[in-house]
């Protein structure tokens, strides 16, 4: 009997009528002889309402609580699911994450996947067909509940198909991953095939499909994913591993609207200064990206970007900072955009730099950073620019 992993997003479970489809689907996969082991989200937006309510509790809630609050989401999500799933005649098992062995470890809100018990699987599916599985959670070495983050559930499911050697099925409201998004280039093609490596940094440069660390374990341990919308017929796209000896230069553009760039002054060339911060950014996990420091005898200048969902993390480190340097300045702003690049072809193919400065000079859009790495380019633009920056970049490449 063949097993499959499958994914179901937030959107796609928003309602009980839409859980209730989802159920239907899931029968006939069973009756073709499938055994399903399902990752589920919150429905809707369910983890944000939770969050509304703790902010109006107090400004600091403890991490661990918070992890125990936000795992109520996707709890109730399996719970409805197997309750309908049942009545239709389906065996199926609701799992949380620490019922489903999924062991973690670092920070309560912010964990890693360390292991995941299969053993348990198995014996389960010897009486159940489906087993619903509470996406974006797990439990650490001291048996607390934890939680994995922005993206956790595309994690889980890919972390369990990593585990069950089998391929990754992701639902959600989109059908397949594009050239860009839609919504700022109507013409966007849909793409067939990914690659891995192509799919991580389109990711990890704000293309919002898939979190990048659910493609890296696809990677790592060679598991196609499927990405395709809810319960339709239209053709999504599947990442992989590929073949094809002839590559484009340029797969996508990726337009990264959720970032800050920050930007911070010091009199004196203090490299223990930049020690104490990026210890502070490691202790935090603040990823930060787009890195460029300039250090001479008038002092130093460093500027890196970073999500905006770590403002309030950034604020906190440089408040401690200026404790003991006073002179310390430091600005936040989020009037700026990312607008990358992104083909594995880049490696073996010269002139895709070139044309990317021509298109944005040409078009008088500024930009005040650029970070490259063997397949991708990225720069920083006004953020009023960067639709326009994206749209004339997917037509200068024929995307």
């Amino acid at each position: 009997m063949s097993s499959s992993v499958l994914k179901f997003g937030g959107s796609s479970v928003s309602s009980l009528e839409k859980v209730k489809n989802i159920a239907d689907y899931l029968k006939g996969r069973v009756e073709e002889g499938e055994q399903l082991v399902v990752v589920v989200s919150a429905m809707g937006k369910t983890t944000d309402e939770l969050m509304a309510q703790v902010d109006s509790i107090t400004e600091s809630p403890n991490e661990q609580d918070l992890a125990v609050l936000l795992t109520t989401g996707e709890q109730q999500t399996i719970s409805y699911l197997s309750i309908i799933l049942n009545d239709l005649g389906v065996k199926s098992k609701p799992l949380t994450g620490y019922q489903a062995g999924i062991e973690t470890v670092g920070h309560h809100l912010k964990s890693k996947i360390s292991k995941i018990n299969t053993d348990l699987f198995e014996q389960l599916f010897g009486t159940y067909d489906v087993l619903i599985v509470a996406g974006f959670q797990g439990f650490n070495g001291d048996n607390e509940i934890t939680t994995l983050g922005r993206g956790g559930s595309d994690t889980t499911a890919v972390a369990l198909a990593a585990a069950h050697q089998c391929p990754c099925e992701i639902y959600t409201d989109v059908a397949g991953v594009y050239s860009t998004d839609p919504r700022i280039y109507s013409e966007a093609k849909r793409l067939d095939v990914v690659s891995h490596e192509e799919m991580m940094e389109m990711s990890a440069l704000g293309s919002g499909v898939l979190v990048s660390r659910s493609v890296e374990i696809a990677k790592n341990y060679n598991i196609p994913i499927y990405l395709g919308k809810t319960l339709s017929e239209e053709k999504g796209t599947w990442i992989m591993t590929t073949d094809m000896l002839e590559k484009k230069a340029v797969t996508g553009v990726a337009l990264d609207e959720d970032m800050i760039h920050v930007t911070l002054n010091y009199p004196e060339n203090d490299t223990q200064l930049l020690d104490e911060l990026f210890i502070n950014l490691e202790q935090k996990e603040v990823n930060v990206d787009m890195i460029s420091q300039i250090a001479n005898n008038e002092g130093l200048q460093l500027s890196f970007t970073m999500k905006d969902t770590e403002e309030d993390q950034i604020q906190k480190i440089f408040s401690h900072l200026k404790q003991d340097y006073a002179d310390l300045y430091f600005k936040i702003e989020n009037r700026f955009v990312k607008v990358s690049v992104i083909g594995s072809g880049m490696r073996d193919m010269t002139g895709v730099a070139s044309k990317v400065f021509r298109t944005l000079i040409e078009s008088g859009i500024s930009f005040y950073q650029v970070t490259t790495s063997e397949i991708s380019i990225s720069y920083v633009v006004d953020a009023e620019n960067g639709e326009e920056a994206a749209r004339l970049l997917c037509e200068g490449f024929e995307l």
